[in-house]
């Protein structure tokens, strides 16, 4: 079997196809895998999306069902992640789509989460998040 650069030395790989790109060798460039990677990071910042915002969801649950336990801890990974999120949007603004587009999903994945976490049915938490989407985004905004 004939093993590629891609499959070699991945690092390696990266430099010579980006050394091809620049000296406009583009018929040299491992067009295959170049897709393959360029498909997986549009994969990945998505995936990052969809984890920053179950983990407000879940905390915003936490917060709003366990006011007892409120902690700065947790006002910190809100506002983490909320930052992370605005991070994305500025760098791709074609974030926001996908995250109306996850936002159900992402709030059941965190209601389970929640669950998990705080040893509480997951009965407690409705089925219907109780945050709005632009809410899980407002730096300013907690539930009481």
């Amino acid at each position: 079997m004939n093993k590629t650069l891609y499959d070699q030395d991945y690092y390696l790989w990266l430099e010579h196809t980006t050394q091809l790109l620049k000296q406009g060798k583009f018929s040299g460039v491992d067009i295959p895998n170049l897709i393959d990677e360029i498909e997986d990071m549009g994969k990945s910042q998505k995936q990052a999306l969809k984890s920053n915002l179950r983990v407000v969801l879940m905390h915003l649950l936490k917060y709003q069902y366990q006011p007892e336990k409120r902690s700065n801890s947790w006002k910190y990974s809100i506002r983490e992640h909320r930052n992370c999120l605005h991070d994305q949007f500025e760098d791709s603004p074609s974030l926001k789509r996908d995250f109306n587009d996850v936002f159900q999903q992402c709030y059941a994945n965190a209601r389970e989460e929640a669950a998990d976490e705080t040893g509480l049915s997951i009965d407690t938490f409705p089925i219907e998040s109780p945050f709005l989407p632009e809410q899980s985004l407002n730096t300013e905004y907690l539930p009481s």
